[in-house]
């Protein structure tokens, strides 16, 4: 069991993963001041207990990073969240969430032999939005995915707004640059299909298209990430939301090295 054991430390940052239900739902609470408050998810509407919550938290690991220099109870210092979904508890729990945008189930159908795990609900408090947060968290996915002998990573990651063309320019290059090969493409759902190749590929300049891209997306392509085909528009959180696939075997050997340094003493 990996719950409640340090997976990376930076200075005063540690990350692991929630042990309890308080823990999960502080999680909850940092992802809605982040997707609701900050970035305008749920078209206004406000919950009542202040959570970002669904049907698939229960069957979830919730990575957690924790200021330990911060005063209070422990779960009051969390300033960080990822969501991990591993593929047997989504195939005992109805499937991934990225489902409803993605055809993930065809991609995972393809690769029988191998163990996938979703990423999602990434977000960090805005005071600590730093590459040494960044840092952390991926000291503990990387131990994490070297604990359960993961294969492929995939979810969505997200431009802000509903509208693709306000981010032509980006989503065009990855479109023509950043796409997956064939044995890892994915699509979007039919009826949620939005294309990528908004503006002719001659117009494109990389350094701003990629500038143009969120950080998320940015950090994953870095990683060795690709992008499946077309987007989706997310009206509950006001996203414009691309699929990232990326195999271990793809992460480029200079972060391996880096990551698997660090997470060595966190992932017996």
């Amino acid at each position: 069991m990996l719950a409640g054991a340090p997976l990376g430390r930076i200075g005063s940052l540690e990350v692991r993963l929630a042990c309890n239900q308080a823990e999960i739902a502080a999680a909850q609470e940092v992802r809605y001041r982040v997707f609701y408050d900050e970035l305008g998810a749920g078209g206004g509407l406000k919950a009542l207990d202040r959570r970002d919550a669904d049907r698939f938290d229960p069957v979830c690991d919730h990575l957690l990073v924790f200021d330990t220099a911060l005063p209070g109870p422990e779960h009051a210092r969390i300033v960080g969240t990822y969501r991990l979904l591993r593929q047997e508890s989504a195939d005992a729990s109805g499937g991934f969430y990225s489902q409803d945008e993605f055809e993930l189930a065809r991609l995972v159908a393809r690769h029988p032999g191998l163990r996938f795990l979703e990423l999602g609900r990434s977000c960090v408090l805005p005071e600590y939005r730093s590459k040494r947060t960044i840092e952390a968290l991926w000291q503990g996915i990387w131990a994490y995915i070297n604990h359960y002998e993961i294969d492929v990573m995939t979810g969505c990651a997200s431009f802000p707004g509903t509208v693709p063309a306000a981010h032509a320019e980006a989503l065009t290059y990855l479109a023509h640059h950043c796409r997956a090969t064939p044995p890892w493409d994915v699509r979007a759902v039919p009826g949620r299909y939005c294309a990528m190749d908004l503006m002719p590929i001659e117009a494109v300049s990389a350094k701003s298209a990629i500038a143009a891209m969120p950080p998320l997306v940015k950090g994953y392509l870095r990683l060795g990430a690709r992008i499946g085909d077309g987007c989706v528009v997310d009206h509950d959180f006001s996203t414009v939301d691309v699929f990232v696939v990326l195999p271990v075997t793809s992460i480029g050997s200079r972060y391996i090295n880096y990551y698997s340094g660090e997470a060595q003493r966190f992932a017996a």
